[in-house]
């Protein structure tokens, strides 16, 4: 990634859209989420995990800015 972070909302949006994709939607009835394997919760975890970081590198870079 890019040392540079954007501070463009819509890109942004669609980093974290881009991370989230595959990630089941617990709110969402028949999501299957409450039927995840172990390795799959891990999985979602490290997906969740670069989401809160990306959103992180932003915020600083929005304090910097």
């Amino acid at each position: 990634m890019n040392s540079e972070m954007s501070t463009e909302p819509n890109q942004i949006r669609a980093q974290i859209a881009a991370l989230l994709a595959d990630v089941p939607d617990p709110a969402q009835e028949g999501s299957g989420f409450d039927q995840l394997a172990e390795s799959d919760i891990d999985a979602v975890a490290a997906r969740l995990e670069e989401a809160h970081d990306l959103l992180v590198r932003a915020l600083e870079s929005v304090e910097k800015g």
